[in-house]
C-alpha cells in the first residue's frame, strides 16, 4: 500500500514519518552504468508497513527496493543491491532499459 504526503521531497516524507514514530529506511541509487533510468542520488524512503515515496528506478525495480527496505528495517542491517539487464535478478525485477543500477539502502534512526 502506498501512502502519499503533501511533500514532494523524499526526504522530507522521511523526516515527516519519523516524526510521526514510524521505522523509515531509505534507499539511494549510488552508481549507474550506461542507460540507467534515474539519476545517482535518486531516493526511495520506504516505512516498515512498506509505503513508500521517491524512486530509484522510474518504476522498473521499486517492489524489489521497497521489499530489501522493509527487511533492512527489521534487521537494521543495510544492503547493497545491484540491478543490471545482464542479472537474472533485474530481469525479475523487470530492469529492461539496458543499464546496470547500485542502490544502498539503510535505516534511518
Amino acid at each position: 500500500m502506498t501512502i502519499q504526503t503533501n511533500l514532494t521531497d523524499p526526504l522530507l516524507t522521511a523526516e515527516h514519518w519519523m516524526e510521526t514514530g514510524r521505522a523509515v529506511a531509505i534507499a539511494t541509487v549510488i552508481e549507474t552504468w550506461g542507460s540507467a533510468p534515474r539519476p545517482v542520488g535518486s531516493h526511495l524512503v520506504v516505512d516498515g508497513d512498506g509505503n513508500f515515496e521517491g524512486s530509484v528506478s522510474g518504476g522498473c525495480v521499486e517492489g524489489a527496493v521497497v521489499t530489501a527496505a522493509v527487511e533492512v528495517i527489521a534487521a537494521g542491517k543495510a544492503q547493497m543491491l545491484e540491478f543490471g539487464v545482464a542479472d537474472e535478478t533485474a530481469w525479475r525485477a523487470g530492469l529492461s532499459c539496458g543499464g546496470r543500477i547500485r542502490v544502498f539502502v539503510e535505516r534511518l534512526g
